[in-house]
């Protein structure tokens, strides 16, 4: 794995605040749940976000976030992180609908209108499924056009986000010719790079970088707990989850059962880390030792929590996580506040002491 540091300084954790890492998952328009998430937990004055580690949906969350931070605190960071969804909306070809006098007559549309559309939406996104399947991105978009670029430059002021103090930033990608994770530090951070962590293969050309080509981060750290582990100073780690662990039903249909399996390929780095972490506080053990290594000593100090939206996410489908209507967005991002805030009120009281989630689980037997 190949480790860029952010070379920007560690601020000061001030007295009365917890400090906590967050570790954000990708997974496509979905990513508007983990804003819901984000939009609450800035609300809340007694946490302090000294990291985050985020890969595809969840490192332009961060990268918005960070922005924000340095353009107006807390409250600007809010402000970017909606500036940046509502920009990712009216790419939608149903978004002069929804926000006409009609669209807001015919709310809430998840209800109204969602039914409605989808007879008009599915088969298009059938043809370009079976368009993809036969032709690469290469062959279909030779001018490499990318939507999220623009939205990027115009939501997203990279300079403040590479000089960000008030947090630190690790986004992760995929190398295409090794097929190693990638970790970006804050320092030196393009859109680029943000771009290479969201580069479906089906769907966008490989993003160059120093003249070598990245994938989806999400193939091999989704995201990577690894930089929030050795390299910030909080003992607090907060994974906001969006894939789906857990399906009751098996798939038979073909699209579901490939659904399914960019789901399991998408949790799999992330499972991996996490047994990982499991095995060295197995081994590290509950009593506090000065000697040892001082990587075991750090992970007997972690407090790992999770924020699950794939109990909430998993009905709607793998398929809508290309579905960028305001109201959608606006549904998921009011699922994940939801999901915060009843977070905290469940675990406000286990920062700085214990893990709200329990590692163990992982490990066979």
């Amino acid at each position: 794995m190949q480790h860029m540091t952010a070379s920007i300084p560690r601020r000061a954790i001030r007295p009365g605040k917890h400090p906590i890492d967050l570790a954000l998952q990708g997974g496509g328009s979905h990513g508007a749940f983990t804003w819901g998430v984000l939009d609450r937990l800035l609300e809340d004055e007694t946490l302090e976000i000294t990291a985050i580690s985020g890969t595809s949906a969840g490192a332009m969350n961060a990268v918005a976030l960070a922005a924000g931070l340095m353009d107006g605190g807390r409250a600007g960071a809010q402000r970017v992180l909606r500036q940046f969804w509502t920009r990712v909306a009216e790419l939608s070809p149903f978004h002069s609908l929804q926000t006409s006098p009609l669209g807001a007559m015919l709310e809430p549309v998840n209800e109204w209108i969602a039914p409605w559309m989808k007879p008009w939406t599915e088969p298009l996104k059938q043809a370009a499924d079976a368009l993809g399947h036969q032709f690469s991105p290469y062959q279909l978009n030779p001018l490499n056009l990318n939507p999220l670029r623009d939205i990027l430059s115009e939501t997203v002021d990279f300079e403040r986000v590479r000089h960000c103090h008030k947090t630190q930033l690790f986004v992760a990608a995929t190398h295409v010719r090794t097929g190693a994770l990638r970790i970006f530090g804050q320092h030196g951070l393009t859109a680029d790079m943000v771009l290479a962590s969201a580069c479906l293969p089906l769907l966008f050309q490989a993003v160059e970088i120093d003249g070598e080509a990245y994938w989806d981060g999400g193939y091999a750290g989704n995201p990577s707990l690894l930089p929030l582990v050795q390299d910030t100073p909080a003992d607090d780690l907060l994974l906001v989850q969006i894939n789906p662990m857990l399906r009751d039903v098996v798939p038979t249909r073909a699209s579901d059962i490939l659904d399914r399996i960019n789901e399991v390929t998408f949790n799999a780095s992330l499972l991996k880390e996490l047994r990982t972490l499991a095995l060295m506080k197995q081994m590290a053990g509950d009593t506090p030792q000065a000697g040892g290594p001082a990587l075991l000593r750090r992970v007997q100090r972690l407090r790992v929590h999770l924020i699950d939206g794939g109990a909430s996410l998993a009905p709607l489908g793998a398929g809508s996580k290309t579905e960028t209507q305001w109201s959608f967005l606006s549904h998921l991002h009011a699922l994940g506040r939801g999901a915060a805030e009843q977070w905290l009120q469940r675990h406000r009281g286990d920062m700085g002491r214990r893990s709200s989630f329990d590692l163990a689980q992982l490990l066979p037997g």
